[in-house]
């Protein structure tokens, strides 16, 4: 369960080497040893997030996950919750992929797809019928402010995570009196290894922005944030830009 100071004892990472996703975790365990439950496809990367996780007093677990290997999901879930109840589920797995490809490569397309939405879905299901059976626990899905409007310049990406935002969004409704919540993270541009040799944009923020944001979040039992949190009024403003003129502007 999450303590009076809102911590976890048990903490899901599904993309388990993501940048945020780590970062929260951190922030964590910089509060009280919490159980780390690591759910990423085998790599050094995993090894070594394993490794610093439990020098900083956690018990990890690694477990293999594939987001496009749906038929392989509801088993990896029962190994995630093999060792007891899950208390923070943070789904962090995503691709950005190359914004021109995407939408003239009908494989690429469909990766970027299955990877920020499908799988989403799918694991999002399989997520609240196992915290719905508990009676407790908060899913954490990072979206982005590129599904809010989604723009010329990475249409494809940014209508993936739109679908994701309405999904947890609507999953949060659904939920609602079952004893578990869901948290929608939208955070804008993050440097981090997805975004490496990208030009920052405005109001750039770093994973352990979008972590100490989140984990204020969960403490508080909010459905939706921004990162930062200026950000909610550009995206409003932005929302209401007309279309000759949203084209035109330099983003």
């Amino acid at each position: 369960m999450i303590d009076a100071l809102g911590a976890p004892q048990a903490l899901l990472l599904l993309g388990g080497t993501s940048d945020i996703a780590l970062a929260i975790a951190r922030r964590y365990a910089a509060v009280r040893p919490v159980r780390v439950v690591l759910a990423a496809r085998p790599s050094e990367r995993r090894s070594a997030a394993a490794a610093e996780l439990t020098a900083a007093g956690c018990t990890v677990t690694e477990i293999d996950f594939e987001a496009r290997d749906t038929d392989s999901h509801a088993a990896a879930m029962e190994q995630a919750f093999a060792g007891g109840d899950i208390d923070v589920a943070v789904v962090a797995f995503g691709l950005l992929g190359d914004a021109e490809q995407a939408w003239t490569d009908p494989a690429e397309a469909l990766r970027l797809a299955e990877v920020n939405y499908v799988a989403p879905v799918h694991v999002g299901v399989l997520l609240a019928n196992k915290l719905k059976h508990q009676g407790h626990g908060t899913i954490v899905a990072l979206s982005s402010v590129a599904g809010e409007r989604v723009r010329r310049s990475n249409f494809v990406y940014g209508s993936t995570k739109a679908g994701l935002d309405g999904f947890y969004l609507g999953l949060g409704e659904a939920l609602r009196d079952s004893g578990v919540r869901v948290l929608v993270v939208r955070p804008g541009f993050v440097k981090s290894k997805m975004t490496e040799g990208l030009e920052p944009a405005p109001m750039a923020v770093t994973p352990e922005e979008v972590a100490e944001a989140t984990v204020a979040a969960v403490k508080e039992k909010r459905e939706l944030i921004w990162v930062p949190a200026p950000m909610r009024a550009v995206m409003s403003g932005l929302r209401h830009v007309p279309r000759p003129l949203f084209r035109r502007l330099p983003i």
